[in-house]
C-alpha cells in the first residue's frame, strides 16, 4: 500500500496487557486507524487479526524503534508498557529503565513521527494513583478527595516513575529543546495522561499491581481456590471497571485540544473497602474461602494512596463520567465475565 493512501496508525505498547486487550478491541471496532501492537510477548491470537501489525520486542531496543519509525505513519501512541508496582519494588533499577527510559524512547519517536508526517502526534499515557504518597492513615482520612497537585510524594519506584513521566510528557509537549536555535520540534506532541485507580478486569488475570488484591479475590473464588488477601479488611482505595478505563482513554484522546486545560487528570468511579469486595465476591461465589493476611510492607503502600480522588477537572474538560458504579461493575460486568471466563 502506498504511503499516501494508507490509514494513520495507532501504536499500542504493552498491547498484551489488561488494558491493551480492551483498547485494541474498541479501536478496531471504530475502524478509523490501523493498529500497531507492540509487546515483549506474542499477542493473543484473537487480537492479532484486529491489528495491521504485531511487533514483538522491547521498547528499550533502539533498532526496534527505528523499524517502527521507518515502516509506519504513527499519529497516536498509547504507551501502556510498564513494570507494575509490586514487581518494580523487587527490581527498581529495571523498573526505571522500562518505565522511564522506555517512555523517553517513545516520546522521542513521537517527535520524529511528527516531523516526518507534519502533524501533531497524540501521546496517551496511563498514569496511576501510585503517584500519591500520603504520610499516614490519619492524613489519608483527613485528605478526602485528593486533587492532582496534592500529595505527589510517591513511596514506590513505580509511583516515582509515573510521576516523572508525567513531567517528561509535559516537557516534550511544551518545552522540548527550548534553547535550541532550531526549535521546530516543539509542539509536535500532544501529551495527555490519566491517573487511573485500581483497575479490575473480568477478561485478564491480575499481573502484579499492588491494587490487585481486589481482582485476585474474584479470580481465585471463580476457580474455587482460597485467597489470603494481603491488605487489611478496612483498607479503601479507588477502583474502576476496565471498560470505563478504556472509555476514558478514548474519550480523552478524542477531546478537542482547545478544551484540554491540563496534561494530567484524575478519574474516579467507586471506592469499596477490601471487606466490601470480599462480601460482593462471596455473594457470587458462596463457597469461596477469602481471608485477610496483611503484608505489612504492601499494606503500607496501599495506605499511602488516597481513598478517593477529585476528578472534577476531567468531568469539566472532557465530560468524564463512569458508566459502571460499584453495583453495576460487579453485577453486570465482573461477575458475569469471570463466570464466563471459567465456564461456571
Amino acid at each position: 500500500m502506498s504511503d499516501h493512501i494508507r490509514k494513520p496508525a495507532i501504536l499500542i505498547s504493552g498491547a498484551n496487557g489488561e488494558m491493551g486487550h480492551g483498547l485494541i478491541t474498541r479501536l478496531a471496532a471504530e475502524g478509523n486507524h490501523d493498529i500497531i501492537a507492540l509487546d515483549v510477548r506474542p499477542l493473543d491470537e484473537n487480537l492479532q487479526r484486529l491489528c495491521r501489525a504485531v511487533v514483538i520486542g522491547d521498547i528499550l531496543e533502539p533498532r526496534l524503534l527505528e523499524r517502527l519509525q521507518s515502516e509506519y505513519e504513527i499519529h497516536c501512541v498509547y504507551h501502556l508498557a510498564a513494570l507494575l508496582s509490586t514487581r518494580a519494588e523487587f527490581t527498581p533499577e529495571a523498573a526505571h529503565r522500562v518505565n522511564v527510559e522506555g517512555t523517553i524512547n517513545l516520546l522521542k519517536m513521537a517527535i520524529e513521527q511528527s516531523r516526518w508526517h507534519g502533524e501533531v502526534v497524540t501521546f496517551m499515557f496511563p498514569s496511576s494513583i501510585a503517584v500519591y504518597g500520603l504520610r499516614n492513615l490519619a492524613a489519608k482520612q483527613r485528605a478526602g478527595k485528593v486533587r492532582e497537585t496534592e500529595w505527589n510524594y510517591p513511596t514506590t519506584m513505580y509511583g516515582c516513575n509515573k510521576l516523572y513521566c508525567e513531567h517528561l510528557g509535559r516537557y516534550y509537549a511544551s518545552h522540548y529543546r527550548q534553547l535550541a536555535a532550531d526549535n521546530s520540534q516543539r509542539g509536535g506532541i500532544d501529551f495527555r495522561s490519566i491517573r487511573f485507580p485500581g483497575l479490575i478486569s473480568a477478561i485478564t488475570v491480575p499481573s502484579g499491581g499492588t491494587s490487585d488484591y481486589a481482582p485476585e479475590m474474584l479470580h481465585a473464588a471463580a476457580q474455587n481456590k482460597s485467597c489470603a488477601c494481603f491488605v487489611r479488611e478496612d483498607v479503601r482505595i479507588p477502583f474502576m471497571a476496565m471498560p470505563d478505563a478504556i472509555t476514558a482513554l478514548l474519550k480523552l484522546q478524542n477531546t478537542p485540544r482547545e478544551k484540554i486545560t491540563q496534561t494530567v487528570y484524575n478519574i474516579g468511579s467507586f471506592s469499596p473497602s477490601a471487606g466490601e469486595i470480599r462480601e460482593l465476591t462471596l455473594r457470587a461465589f458462596p463457597s469461596a474461602t477469602i481471608t485477610f493476611r496483611p503484608d505489612d510492607k504492601r499494606q503500607a503502600i496501599v495506605d499511602s494512596w488516597p481513598a478517593e480522588v477529585d476528578d472534577s477537572a476531567a468531568r469539566r474538560d472532557w465530560g468524564w463520567a463512569p458508566e459502571y458504579d460499584q453495583a453495576r461493575a460487579f453485577e453486570e460486568y465482573l461477575i458475569p465475565g469471570i463466570k464466563e471466563r471459567y465456564r461456571i
